[in-house]
């Protein structure tokens, strides 16, 4: 149904939060992803099961993304057109979903090492750029947006596309063809999640 960001991409953004090692400059920003990372460093690199991992990633996720904002964005001229509680269900659904896209792929990463290159402003927030380092792969550039009091990831960019943007192309060409029904997205979303179980 929905590729809700490239796997590969989304969760690159996450790894290289997970494996941050130096930042450019200090900034808010960059203090941010240091901490947020040393933490999610602990868990990817760990020894423990991909079971453990996920129940330990899952709490640091949604107190460091603004998966609530990434939604709403993805939702895009729709969201002023749902009820409450077509929202309510949206964000739920989509809560469950990129945070799934995110843990799936845990297992996948160790041994990858990463760098702050440059931090900018940005109208969005702080853009951190890193070069993520994977053994026998040729390195990536990735960015975060980080924004907000207190600080979360509000975009992650990968291959060279804002992952925000990208849904919520794909959300509204959905709900273009569905006449703008909030209700055939969500019931979509939810086939998607009883199709991961």
């Amino acid at each position: 149904m929905f590729n809700i960001f490239s796997r590969r991409a989304a969760l690159g953004a996450v790894v290289s939060l997970a494996v941050a090692t130096g930042a450019a400059h200090a900034s808010t920003a960059t203090d941010f992803v240091n901490s947020f990372g040393s933490r999610l460093a602990a868990v990817v690199n760990s020894g423990k099961s991909l079971d453990e991992k996920k129940k330990e990633v899952l709490p640091l996720l949604k107190d460091n993304v603004d998966i609530t904002g990434i939604g709403r964005y993805c939702l895009g001229k729709y969201w002023r057109t749902a009820t409450p509680a077509q929202r309510d269900k949206y964000i739920s659904l989509f809560d469950q979903v990129l945070v799934n896209t995110i843990t799936d792929q845990i297992g996948n990463y160790k041994g990858v090492s990463f760098r702050v290159t440059t931090t900018t402003t940005t109208p969005d927030g702080e853009r951190v750029n890193a070069l993520i380092d994977r053994p026998g792969q040729p390195e990536v550039n990735m960015q975060l947006i980080i924004g907000g009091n207190p600080p979360k990831v509000v975009d992650m960019y990968g291959e060279g596309a804002s992952l925000r943007m990208n849904q919520r192309s794909d959300y509204s060409s959905y709900l273009a063809r569905h006449n703008g029904d909030v209700d055939a997205l969500n019931a979509a979303l939810e086939r998607q999640l009883n199709h991961h179980q």
